[in-house]
């Protein structure tokens, strides 16, 4: 107990020293961010990116003005930074999934990565205070945007893309009641 007292300064110090507690743990947490997921923190980035992109465009456009044009335009400008091969239809690999050679067709961006890219964008839109009837990241337009990429992406490599069926299971009256006997009384 004496070395407590050596410690402390005074009959107030306990007040003094929890108060000074709170303070030095929220500058902890302003200097140390809570860890963001690895979604959160790409759909952070992602946001960050389109609305640098809008503030780039000349005139500048606001969030609030955004329209799906803007992403559309916005998908179109990510295209230069693609790393996928996609074919054009004079290549002598197109439809081909995997080219002997070398060609001069354009890289993309995949449209998987197009795709989450939208999904995140469309989560960050509505979290920012967006409202979900205005966003322009759920837009038809949008949508039909991505299938012209998947189809075309998937033409391009010679993979088509087809939509899984899901396979009903149907049981037979006749089987279960056969299954489990009839108890009578």
């Amino acid at each position: 107990m004496s070395s407590d007292k050596g410690k402390e300064s005074g009959e107030g110090s306990s007040s003094r020293s929890t108060a000074v507690v709170p303070a030095d743990h929220n500058q902890q947490q302003q200097q140390q961010p809570t860890q963001l997921s690895r979604y959160e923190s790409q759909k952070r980035r992602d946001w960050n990116t389109f609305g640098q992109y809008l503030k780039n465009q000349r005139p500048p456009v606001a969030m609030s003005q955004c329209n799906y044009n803007h992403v559309l335009d916005f998908l179109r400008y990510l295209d230069q930074f693609g790393k996928t091969k996609v074919h054009l239809q004079g290549c002598v690999f197109f439809g081909h999934p995997d080219p002997a050679g070398p060609c001069t067709c354009p890289l993309r961006q995949a449209w998987g990565s197009l795709d989450a890219l939208i999904g995140r964008l469309r989560a960050a839109y509505e979290e920012n205070g967006g409202l979900a009837e205005t966003n322009p990241f759920a837009s038809g337009a949008i949508r039909v945007f991505l299938r012209e990429v998947r189809d075309s992406q998937a033409k391009a490599r010679g993979i088509p893309y087809k939509k899984k069926k899901k396979k009903r299971i149907q049981m037979k009256a006749t089987d279960e009641t056969s299954k489990f006997p009839m108890q009578t009384a």
